[in-house]
């Protein structure tokens, strides 16, 4: 071979980012010099040797003090190059049978497998104080709203356990990911598998992986598992972004009071308090869903088995799970400290977001719905007509729409919480509904929490 251009050295290296696997590669190396030892590779001396060496080599990246030199291209070639610094040639023996393709495939595997864990503590973090700030406040009424029009009145807490309800999915999506990601793919070499008779399983179980690759041409080629994560976390980032941007629309109408520490003023005008932590969540959620994205587009025309294409996996990777680390620690701080504005959510209520309970009311009447929902728009139209709210209309006005309305109906007219309370099925607004929401929040969470463990 001839001299490799400089350009392409720093074209082709990884060092840069990869470093991050040290600690998994390590781990990784150290599993494999026991299998190794017990299938004949290595000596049992020759195996402490290595795994002591392997050791320092830890020590040093966990000090701080760890040097990447020239030639180092990936965290698989830093480590070995020190290894046998420290130890002399048997350093060599380490990668015997083993290629990179399925070393960095157990790498980042290792290394995701740990990250998700953090990303589910992080979310069941923002679900408990979701859980915390809905039993706080649930007393509280607030405008529901469709096509960002007043629609019907709920609680507070309902509105929130919304959010809840699909950051839930977003656990047990993640949860799911998380049986393909741990899965070993150590001991497939290059492609077509491992010459010395390595013991796949005993070392998938010394790694804590729940079993190994079915193929190995497929396993040094596999990248679903990176690729299902993040859309995994794309949709988990737009339910954060939709999160956001309800907020940010409650803050608009002061109907929420955010707290300085997710605030920023302006430059220029000192009134100004603006959501930047909101905003910011939500404009994040387009970059992970553009790693997403982009990596598809990587994937999709790789020919088998491993291509270099398969490094361009990392970045994404990483920005994507640091991107959500972040994220969802800023979405808990929010929550947590954001104050509901009783008197100004109430603001949002309006008489006709009751034209629904009118039309029941008649029903309850015997009156069929197709006819009841005519009888109450032909009100709502008598209202507007008149220049008056549906509920400053007289009983007589309201008689003369259909003879059925009373006096029952002018109460019903001033009353949110009466209509809130009727609806009272399971996944309702209704208090009680809404309590039971909040335990099954909290079931999940210590569910989540015991299956981790």
């Amino acid at each position: 071979r001839g001299d490799v251009d400089p350009e392409m050295e720093r074209f082709n290296a990884s060092i840069g980012f990869d470093k991050v696997f040290w600690d998994a590669d390590i781990r990784g190396s150290i599993a494999y010099a026991r299998a190794s030892q017990k299938t004949g590779l290595l000596t049992s001396e020759e195996m402490q040797s290595i795994i002591a060496g392997l050791e320092q080599v830890r020590e040093e990246w966990s000090a701080g003090t760890f040097q990447i030199k020239p030639g180092d291209e990936d965290i698989h070639t830093a480590n070995e190059r020190r290894l046998t610094e420290l130890i002399g040639p048997v350093g060599g023996k380490l990668h015997t049978g083993r290629s990179r393709n399925d070393q960095v495939a157990t790498d980042v595997r290792l290394w995701m497998r740990s990250e998700v864990h953090k990303v589910q503590q992080e979310l069941a973090g923002l679900l408990e104080v979701m859980a915390n700030l809905a039993e706080e406040h649930v007393d509280l009424l607030a405008a529901g709203f469709t096509h960002l029009q007043p629609a019907q009145p709920v609680r507070f807490s309902h509105w929130l356990l919304s959010h809840a309800a699909a950051f839930i999915r977003d656990a047990d999506r993640m949860a799911d990911c998380l049986k393909r990601v741990n899965v070993s793919p150590l001991g497939c070499g290059a492609l077509a598998g491992h010459a010395f008779g390595i013991d796949r399983e005993a070392l998938a179980e010394d790694l804590g992986f729940q079993g190994v690759t079915l193929n190995s041409i497929d396993t040094v080629c596999d990248r679903d598992f990176i690729s299902e994560f993040m859309s995994v976390a794309s949709l988990l980032m737009v339910h954060i972004s939709q999160l956001a941007e309800d907020v940010i629309l409650l803050n608009w109408r002061k109907s929420v009071q955010l707290a300085d520490a997710y605030t920023t003023g302006s430059s220029l005008m000192p009134q100004k308090k603006n959501p930047d932590a909101l905003e910011l969540l939500r404009g994040k959620a387009g970059r992970v869903i553009g790693n997403a994205t982009g990596f598809l587009a990587t994937l999709k025309g790789l020919p088998r088995a491993y291509n270099k294409d398969l490094q361009e996996d990392k970045e994404p990777l990483f920005d994507t799970m640091d991107t959500l680390h972040s994220c969802l620690k800023i979405a808990a701080g929010v929550v947590s400290t954001m104050v509901p504005n009783g008197e100004k959510l109430l603001q949002d209520l309006v008489p006709e977001m009751l034209a629904t309970d009118l039309a029941e009311f008649l029903v309850r009447k015997g009156v069929p719905f197709r006819e009841t929902h005519h009888i109450s728009g032909a009100v709502v139209k008598l209202a507007e007509d008149t220049g008056v709210s549906i509920n400053e209309l007289t009983l007589e006005q309201l008689q003369s729409v259909n003879p059925l309305f009373d006096d029952e109906t002018i109460s019903l007219l001033k009353n949110y919480e009466m209509s809130v309370e009727r609806k009272d099925s399971l996944g309702g607004t209704s208090k009680r509904q809404v309590l039971i929401q909040v335990e099954k929040v909290r079931s999940f969470i210590g569910g989540s929490a015991t299956n981790e463990a």
